[in-house]
């Protein structure tokens, strides 16, 4: 009698996931395509979390590195997990390696480099990706 309730409540289990939309495979992602690059850095700035000055450089960032060729997406995040200590993070996708080293490159780029990231972020690491699958 126990098998049987057990089988019944492990069927209506999988018919409800089923019917809501639940999937309990990994499917490939559908918004990167192969080659594309992925740059990333995780950041503290010298500016109390939350501060204005905070919001003003991560609006700046956003408004002004958005505007470079080949930034395809730019995202601006704050730390939300106990794992990691660092405090933002800026994401951005590139078409590939050429947009990517254009990006790097560019004036804009680099002048925020000189006149905010260097004088406003107290520590940060950078990594960088190329879709393979």
């Amino acid at each position: 009698m126990e098998r049987r309730k057990f089988i019944f409540k492990a069927g209506a289990a999988a018919a409800v996931a089923t019917t809501a939309g639940i999937s309990t495979a990994c499917s490939p992602s559908t918004g990167l395509k192969a080659g594309e690059v992925l740059h990333t850095v995780i950041f503290d700035l010298k500016h109390p979390i939350g501060s204005a000055e905070a919001k003003k450089f991560l609006t700046d960032g956003y408004n002004i590195l958005t505007k470079v060729p080949g930034v395809l997406d730019f995202q601006v995040f704050r730390q939300c997990s106990p794992k990691n200590d660092y405090q933002y993070g800026f994401y951005m996708r590139f078409r590939n390696q050429a947009d990517f080293d254009a990006y790097t490159a560019h004036p804009e780029h680099t002048k925020f480099v000189q006149e905010r990231w260097d004088t406003e972020v107290s520590r940060f690491q950078e990594s960088d990706f190329q879709t393979i699958l």
